[in-house]
């Protein structure tokens, strides 16, 4: 039998079940997305480009076309748009289990690594080599936010219109503190109006880009550029998906409510996480300042350094960057552990701000893609998506302002004049030793284009030198 006979005979999985058209097994996908999983490293762009260099490039499993309106999708989304791409396409080779498979393995290393590191923090955070060790990480991680808008502003602040979008999404979050959620909607449907009017200046596209690979046509992929049959759901599919989603999401949180009371450390994890999980458009950086001007200032989980060392942990660490709120977590309801053990505590306190921020990433694609995959090339979606990614620019810029000043300085006050507000740090507070190894990530990173991983690395090393040598 030759090879062409060989791939168009039918086999099965060792579930029994038939194996789809495209001949891929179950079996094969576990091994690839947990291979995809295990190189998660370096934020969405970079976990994007592992995706399409394997799924795309390598594997041939989806056209070109089809991944990027797959990202485009997830990039509207609230919550990693990563993690739920991998679920997309997961769900488009082996339907709702692929999906499952995918996105889970996804988080799966994630979610141990982070817990292992909170853990570590929590036990040995006021060590004078760990404190050492996070010292010079948060400089790396100042560097990588700033990149982070290097690089999303070069892709979407192509004319005046984005750039006026960035700039007053700035102004409005960063002076004004108008909530995060309402600067993404008023962009998105500003975006939305003016690609269906057809303005050129909403039609750039959007999504992190996909690697210079060859392009790869939908019809030439196993998947081919057909709509598969799982994609055309009935009315009541669609209300079955998202009942079990839905409970599996509102159940457990409702529970705890009931249970411990709406003021107990788990109801605030629970309700505060499901309120991120629908308003997380844009990525993690976009979100973070939210997150941490309410964990830090509202319910005082967190210290503002101790947000920049959640987020080192993330960006070390395989798996999407929102994982930061696992340790933000961990950290609420280990300083709050009730009648709990601290580590008890903050290990379920992790694990509940981690469901109830990606169990809604799945109801996301199981309900919505069946519908995106009949609008491609969609000129609203395109312009909603533009609008928003040049927004998210302005909100990260202002992360990254925030994170610059409670690195580098010791004091920082609140300034408040009518509807302005916003920190100020006291000058004199400085912290030299912080501004240097800033400058010297900066560098590295934008300058020279050295890699996050080794900048991580050198930077915290140099923390523990200035530690061992009693400097700071």
């Amino acid at each position: 039998m030759n090879d062409e006979a060989l791939a168009a005979a039918p086999r099965s999985d060792p579930t029994g079940r038939p194996e789809p058209a495209h001949g891929v097994s179950f079996r094969e996908a576990f091994w690839v997305w947990l291979r995809v999983a295990a190189l998660s490293f370096g934020g969405p762009a970079g976990q994007i480009a592992v995706m399409h260099r394997i799924l795309v490039e390598e594997k041939r499993w989806i056209g070109e076309h089809r991944f990027l309106h797959a990202l485009n999708y997830c990039m509207l989304l609230p919550g990693p748009e990563a993690q739920q791409l991998a679920t997309y396409i997961g769900w488009l080779m082996h339907r709702t289990r692929g999906g499952i498979l995918a996105g889970g393995l996804f988080i799966l290393p994630g979610i141990i690594s982070i817990m292992a590191l909170s853990w570590i923090y929590a036990l040995l955070g006021n060590v004078g080599l760990v404190s050492g060790l996070f010292f010079g990480l948060k400089a790396a991680v100042l560097a990588v936010v700033l990149q982070a808008v290097t690089r999303i502003s070069g892709r979407a602040l192509k004319n005046d219109i984005m750039l006026g979008l960035a700039a007053a999404a700035f102004v409005l979050i960063f002076f004004i503190r108008v909530p995060f959620p309402v600067i993404v909607f008023g962009a998105g449907l500003i975006g939305l109006l003016g690609g269906r009017a057809g303005f050129s200046a909403f039609q750039i596209g959007g999504g992190h880009g996909a690697s210079k690979g060859a392009v790869i046509a939908d019809a030439d992929s196993l998947l081919g550029a057909e709509l598969p049959a799982h994609a055309t759901l009935t009315r009541t599919q669609s209300l079955r998906i998202a009942a079990i989603w839905l409970v599996l999401w509102f159940v457990p949180v409702a529970l705890i409510l009931i249970g411990l009371g709406p003021s107990n450390v788990f109801s605030q994890i629970a309700i505060f996480f499901s309120k991120m999980a629908m308003v997380t458009f844009g990525g993690a950086y976009a979100v973070l300042a939210y997150v941490a001007q309410q964990a830090v200032q509202t319910h005082h989980w967190l210290q503002p350094g101790e947000m920049l060392d959640g987020l080192g942990m993330a960006e070390t660490t395989p798996g999407p960057l929102i994982m930061v709120l696992q340790f933000v977590g961990f950290m609420g309801a280990y300083r709050d552990p009730g009648s709990m053990s601290p580590l008890l505590a903050g290990t379920l306190g992790g694990l509940l701000a981690t469901w109830v921020t990606f169990i809604p990433c799945f109801l996301w694609i199981f309900l919505g893609a069946p519908y995106i995959e009949r609008l491609r090339g969609n000129r609203a979606m395109a312009g909603a998506l533009s609008a928003i990614t040049a927004a998210v620019v302005g909100v990260i810029l202002n992360l990254a302002i925030w994170f610059a000043i409670h690195t580098l300085f010791h004091v920082v006050r609140p300034v408040s004049a009518g509807p302005i507000r916003f920190e100020m740090p006291v000058l004199t507070s400085l912290d030299p030793w912080a501004l240097l190894l800033s400058v010297i990530a900066v560098i590295a990173m934008l300058r020279f284009k050295t890699g996050m991983i080794p900048t991580l690395g050198a930077t915290s090393a140099a923390g523990i030198i200035l530690y061992l040598t009693g400097t700071v």
